[in-house]
């Protein structure tokens, strides 16, 4: 498809509204695009051309996702599955808790804090609860262990 055509100027019309709402990876527009009835072919073809031009990136969307998630006191491994789901797990992130609260570690006290409070946790039950709790958000067992102690 020549990039003069009238579907491929079509094709990067509808790209360029969904990415100046937010930004995408590459798999969720090429799903999008086909929800749309557009050809993945196609579709694929104009967003390589956005990827050069650097109007699409999905280093840059891992980052913003990942932002996006740590400000709601999400954890890192359940950041890591919701990028792979997106098409973007193969880029680093760990810069935006760094820049956001400081560490993992930081970031899961204080959604601990904010679940918890200062209320200590004596029993076997109400232990387990909380680090379920915590590992639903998407924290490692070792961090866990260590904010339980």
């Amino acid at each position: 498809m020549s990039a003069e055509t009238d579907l491929y100027k079509e094709i990067r019309e509808v790209c360029f509204r969904y990415l100046m709402r937010r930004e995408y990876s590459q798999k969720e527009l090429v799903q999008r695009l086909t929800d749309k009835g557009y050809i993945k072919s196609d579709s694929l073809e104009v967003i390589e051309a956005l990827q050069q031009k650097g109007l699409q990136s999905d280093a840059r969307f891992a980052e913003s996702y990942a932002r996006s998630r740590v400000h709601k006191g999400i954890g890192p491994l359940r950041i890591q599955s919701e990028l792979q789901q997106r098409g973007a797990g193969d880029y680093p992130f760990d810069m935006a808790v760094e820049d956001i609260v400081g560490s993992w570690a930081l970031l899961l006290e204080q959604v601990y804090t904010k679940k918890y409070g200062d209320t200590p946790c004596l029993e076997r039950k109400e232990q387990a609860k909380r680090s379920r709790f915590l590992q639903q958000r998407g924290f490692t067992s070792d961090m866990i262990r260590r904010v339980l102690r």
